[in-house]
Parts: C-alpha cells; structure tokens; sequence
C-alpha cells in the first residue's frame, strides 16, 4: 500500500514543481511550497502524537484524517485543473511527441547533461537532508552530551531551519541568480558544517546545524528552477520527475550507509561524511557553469 501512495506523491509533487516552476516569480512560489511542506511535515507527528495520547485515538485512526486531507486535495486539484488537458497541453508544446508516452520522455530527457546535473545534485541533497535528521539525536546525545530533550530540539532546529530557508531564500536566489545562489547556498553549508565538526559546544553545533537546513532547505526547488530554465519545456515532468525520484533515492541509500559505518566506527564519522558529500554536491553543480550558453539544452 505504501508504495502505491509513494507513487501518487512522487507524480503529484514532480507535477506541482513543474507547473509552479514555469510561473513568474516562480522562485518565491515554489520556495513557498516547499516551505509549507516543511511546515506540514512538522506539525503532522506533534498532531499525530496529541491525538493518540491526549485524544485516546488508535494509533491507525490517524490514517483516517490523512486520508480525508487526500480527499480535500483531490477535489480541489481536480476543479483547479479541469480544463488542463492532455490534448491542451500537446497543442501548447508541439514538439511532444504524440507516440511513446512517459516513457519516451523520460529517455529523451536523460539525453541532456542538465537533467543528470540535476539528478545526481538532489541525490545527494536528498541523503545529506535524510541523514542529518536520522542522526543528529544520535550525535547530539553520544558526542556533545546533550540530554534527549536538547537533542530532539537540536533536530527540530535543523528541519525548522529548512522550512524558514525555503520561505526567506525564495526572494533572495533570483537576486543572485539560480544557479550561483545554489553554489553559494552549498558553500555556507560546508562552513557551517565544519562548525558544528570542529567546535565541541552543544549550542553551538545546535545552531550551526539549524543554519545547515536554512541555507540548504532552497537547493531543492532552486534546482527545479534551473531546470524548468534550461530544457525544453514538453521535457520538465519527465526531467524533474526522475530528479526528484533520484532525490528520495538519496534519502534511501545514504542514511543506511552512514548507520552501517557508525555501527562500525562510531557516530564521530557522521560530520567527515556529510563535509565530503556536500564538496561533491558543489563540484557536480560546478559542472552547470561549464556549460556554454549555447550548450546548456544539447543533448549528450
């Protein structure tokens, strides 16, 4: 069951990027959208949790309520997109192809190097964002000795720092510009992260780790911008779809790495591995200023 409501989210959320990605002002709506996924994503278990401990609900009945938010945004996606159809969307981009369906797409996408670009970036995006959450209790707990309270707050802190990121640097990266805000974004987040390493003060790893989700919470849908900016428009859902599948994907393979090595090394390894993924996370963005203006949608 859980694979199927992974399937419905990963084609609802590719689609809502793509269509906010193509609006004006895009980066401050989709910095918006994203953030109030991240507001979502942290009130739900505080609700979850008072409900089945102050309400006495089962601990399945709060599938019930999540199922009724489905519902609501079924109905209103449904009548918000009524007129939008495939025909419509065909006749608005001639140059999709009428035979092969997602599946061509798909691999006439995975011909640009700015869909690679993109894919492997939010892959490591997805295992750097997963892994800190999944284990700074841990590290706060075993290295700097908080108490778990502290330590939840301290993670608390990291994913409220990447909700607030998503709302504030929406209007500042089209200042900077897509592409050298995400390098500048990254390279804060290695600072910081060297801080939160090399400094051995619970507060002061507690807010550098905050400022690693402020300053990384954009990186998602700023490269959604870049995307939607350099290839051919009937490609975005296919491109952005598989990037953001590459994404989760991260989220999956790299916090199992990184508890296999501390259950062999200790949680002391989390920061030189999370400092080594974000300098590659730069060098793989790196390679979108390599690019030639000319180059920048040719194929492989």
């Amino acid at each position: 069951m859980y694979i199927l409501v992974g399937l419905g989210s990963g084609f609802h959320n590719a689609a809502w990027n793509v269509w906010i990605g193509n609006m004006a002002n895009s980066h401050e709506v989709l910095g918006f959208f994203h953030g109030f996924y991240g507001v979502g994503a942290t009130i739900s278990p505080l609700v979850a949790t008072s409900l089945i401990i102050k309400a006495g609900w089962e601990w399945y009945s709060y599938y019930y309520l999540m199922t009724g938010a489905a519902v609501i945004a079924l109905i209103y996606s449904t009548s918000a997109f009524w007129a939008e159809t495939g025909s419509k969307y065909q006749e608005e981009n001639p140059s999709f192809p009428g035979r092969g369906g997602v599946f061509a797409q798909t691999r006439l996408a995975l011909t640009y190097k700015v869909t690679w670009i993109c894919a492997v970036l939010l892959f490591l995006y997805g295992g750097i964002e997963v892994a800190i959450g999944g284990w700074i209790v841990v590290f706060m707990t075993n290295v700097r000795h908080g108490d778990p309270f502290e330590s939840g707050m301290a993670e608390t802190g990291f994913w409220l720092g990447i909700t607030v990121g998503r709302f504030v640097l929406g209007f500042v990266s089209p200042r900077i510009g897509e592409k050298l805000s995400i390098a500048i974004y990254i390279l804060f987040a290695i600072a910081l992260e060297l801080i939160f390493w090399l400094v051995p003060e619970f507060i002061v790893s507690a807010v550098a780790v905050a400022f690693v989700g402020f300053f990384m919470g954009t990186i998602f849908p700023g490269v959604v911008i870049v995307a939607t900016r350099l290839l051919p428009r009937n490609l975005h859902v296919a491109a952005i779809g598989f990037a953001a599948a590459f994404s989760m994907g991260g989220g999956s393979v790299f916090p199992f790495m990184v508890g296999a090595i501390a259950q062999a090394k200790g949680v002391t390894v989390l920061q030189p591995i999370l400092l080594a993924m974000l300098a590659v996370s730069l060098g793989i963005w790196a390679m979108i200023f390599r690019l030639p203006q000319h180059e920048v949608s040719h194929q492989v």
